[in-house]
């Protein structure tokens, strides 16, 4: 898939993960994911579950599943920090932008 933007991040083309922001630049262009099926997948703990959004709001009803109808999917991404650093700067890929 093509078209995702980072937020509060920026994926790091030669290193192969994600990394901190360039100073004045508020979205990043990600590159094309590839989403492989797998049977019995286990997530690797050291990576990210980075959330995927509809749109930069990141708020939405709560559907009769409990999750929000903004949002899309957990996106596992390799990192060379703790993840808990990127849950606290509320790092996300989305799909709009808003301007």
């Amino acid at each position: 898939m093509h078209g995702f933007y980072m937020d509060g991040a920026r994926w790091n083309r030669e290193e192969g993960c994600i990394d901190e922001q360039y100073p004045s630049e508020l979205y990043s262009k990600m590159p094309l994911i590839w989403f492989r099926p797998r049977d019995d997948y286990v997530r690797d703990e050291e990576e990210y579950g980075c959330p995927c959004y509809k749109t930069g709001k990141r708020a939405g009803v709560l559907s009769t599943t409990g999750q929000s109808t903004n949002f899309i999917i957990h996106v596992d991404l390799p990192t060379k920090v703790l993840s808990n650093i990127w849950v606290r700067r509320a790092a996300a890929m989305l799909c709009t932008l808003n301007y």
